[in-house]
């Protein structure tokens, strides 16, 4: 796997229905696959599980979104909305 595939960070589906859109991994899988949520049309409470082949892993990383994963095991969607938007505008 990736070593810049971790939890928080934003990435962009290269592969799929949703392809072009921009997400954030909130799971790891194994060394294949991860969970990842936009808030929005994707919601935190159902993931899509994806190959990590199939993303472009951003630079950028959400310290919010991962803090609120590693202290409750959950975030809301609006951080997830959060974290794409202050990212990609």
């Amino acid at each position: 796997m990736d070593p810049l595939a971790q939890v928080g960070r934003l990435v962009k589906v290269l592969r799929g229905k949703d392809e072009g859109s921009f997400s954030v991994i909130v799971e790891i899988l194994d060394d294949r696959f991860v969970h990842i949520a936009d808030g929005d049309g994707r919601r935190f409470d159902s993931p899509k599980k994806k190959n990590v082949q199939h993303l472009q892993l951003l630079p950028a990383l959400s310290s919010e979104v991962s803090d609120s994963l590693s202290e409750t095991g959950r975030v809301t969607n609006a951080k997830l909305r959060f974290a794409i938007q202050k990212y990609t505008s």
